[in-house]
């Protein structure tokens, strides 16, 4: 495989409030040992040679971002946040596209900002697995291990789901610009709900791929997390 030294560009949409985690501010601006979440999500890709550069979406009223000392060793540029995660990440493709001008099959790698433990091993597989397939995309995801149930409205069981073939879809997801920009602007024109940018590509006929992720790259959602991120990241390797 050819080199992928400043191939890739990565989207950190940011612009949610994080309202499960109970606290002052979003998630991604808690502290974490000694930086916020959101720094910490920003420096696993700042330090990899196959990073070009980064757009972060933040809220147009953001008021903790202009606190923090960002000193990233790529370039990046803020872009708009939307009411969905889906509108940010438009938005920041949109910026690719037309401000920076980049080429439409640029790959581009979106990432939760509040998953900060995301290992290198990781990136380098989903980067590996994109570029040398002849494949529309892919994700790093996790097999299910623990029985899978559906449950009524009031919280009773429904059923239990056969877990075989099921995954949690994570991030980073990775796919080429314009194509990720298109599949997204079509779900928003036929008004598909969009959770996760696989379930756009999904939305327009493709099967992206799934590669497993290890058990480390969590999603900072509730307040025991920071405890068990702040684990991870002291003996992240």
């Amino acid at each position: 495989m050819k080199s992928t030294d400043g191939l890739i560009w990565v989207v950190i949409p940011a612009a949610g409030v994080g309202r499960r985690m109970k606290a002052d501010r979003p998630k991604q601006y808690l502290p974490l040992l000694e930086k916020t979440v959101i720094e910490h999500t920003l420096c696993c890709f700042s330090n990899h040679k196959a990073i070009a550069g980064i757009i972060i979406a933040l809220h147009p009223n953001d008021p903790y971002w202009e606190e923090l000392n960002i000193n990233l060793s790529v370039p990046y540029f803020v872009a708009k946040g939307g009411k969905e995660r889906s509108d940010s990440v438009f938005n920041a493709l949109q910026m690719m596209l037309h401000q920076l001008q980049l080429d439409a099959n640029t790959w581009v790698m979106v990432h939760d900002a509040a998953r900060p433990c995301v290992l290198k091993t990781d990136i380098d597989k989903l980067i590996t697995t994109c570029l040398d397939g002849n494949t529309v995309g892919g994700i790093l995801a996790k097999k299910a291990s623990d029985t899978m149930k559906r449950a009524k409205a009031d919280n009773s069981i429904l059923l239990t789901e056969d877990r075989e073939n099921l995954w949690h879809a994570l991030t980073p997801q990775m796919f080429r610009l314009k194509p990720l920009s298109d599949a997204l602007q079509q779900a928003l024109v036929k008004d598909i709900i969009i959770t996760d940018e696989a379930s756009a590509l999904e939305s327009s006929g493709e099967s992206p791929l799934l590669i497993e992720s290890s058990g480390s790259n969590i999603k900072i959602t509730h307040p025991d997390d920071l405890a068990l991120a702040e684990f991870l990241l002291r003996n992240k390797r």
